[in-house]
């Protein structure tokens, strides 16, 4: 069976709102969350990301709320990340109504969480997000780091995701940090070692410009999908545009939920 590569639409949320800036700063709201994610479910899209990327305590209740809103309107996955720290935090993003929930900086502080959410609700649902640099000392070549890149810890990014995955998570989320708003292609490098080195789907996050570099990090680079932002919120590329230039380049898509796999057979 000839599994469809996902495009993956990632909405940053501060306050409620969708946010947009560079490297997380000079933060400008877009949108509303919830009728941005499903303006990008017509358009196509597979799944839908939510970072609260303030994640703060004080707006737990309203981060709930908001995912909920979110969720209830979609008929696509939607995976929540931001402040999750422990298997109780998993349980109410589930309950709010998130699909997959993502952990970053909780499972490098206590990699046990992984398995505590794992054993409750079951590998699929559970997102390791590692967000990676690129360290000579490193054995891979690149380094786990926290915080939105700003602080280093001692993991190495290939080994972590193994690990992450021994420990019972179902997808791998990762970004790097070198690529990440600019642009200029995924790191291929990097997406192809975490790929190779897991049995989980992998999805690539950060650099897409352009439909060239989404179908590299999907053909060359391995992912099982790709997650792309702020190229969409500009209007620059569209999730149609995407899918036409995967298809071109014999990639299997699935157009909408209305729609049969093209370009690579059934369903996945």
């Amino acid at each position: 069976m000839t599994l469809s590569r996902r495009v993956v639409v990632c909405l940053d949320v501060a306050d409620d709102r969708v946010v947009k800036g560079v490297q997380f700063q000079a933060l400008r709201s877009i949108g509303d969350p919830a009728a941005m994610a499903v303006s990008y479910e017509q358009s196509g899209a597979d799944e839908v990301v939510l970072l609260d990327i303030a994640a703060s305590p004080e707006g737990r209740a309203t981060r709930w709320e908001m995912v909920h809103r979110t969720a209830e309107q979609l008929f696509i996955p939607l995976t929540f990340g931001g402040g999750v720290r422990s298997a109780d935090d998993v349980d109410r993003a589930l309950r709010a109504g998130a699909d997959k929930v993502a952990m970053n900086s909780a499972a490098v502080a206590r990699p046990a969480v992984i398995g505590e959410a794992a054993a409750r609700f079951g590998a699929q649902c559970i997102v390791a997000s590692i967000d990676a640099r690129r360290d000579a000392s490193a054995p891979s070549g690149w380094r786990v780091v926290v915080h939105g890149g700003r602080t280093d810890t001692p993991l190495d990014a290939v080994a972590w995701a193994a690990e992450c995955v021994e420990r019972g998570a179902g997808e791998i989320l990762l970004t790097s940090i070198d690529c990440d708003g600019g642009r200029a292609g995924y790191d291929l490098a990097l997406t192809r070692a975490v790929s190779s080195s897991v049995t989980v789907p992998v999805v690539a996050s950060g650099g897409a410009g352009t439909t060239d570099h989404i179908c590299a990090v999907l053909g060359e680079g391995g992912a099982d999908a790709a997650l792309v932002a702020g190229v969409l919120h500009d209007g620059i590329l569209s999730v149609e545009s995407i899918k036409d230039a995967m298809a071109d380049r014999g990639l299997p898509v699935r157009r909408s939920r209305f729609q049969s796999v093209v370009a690579g057979g059934s369903t996945g």
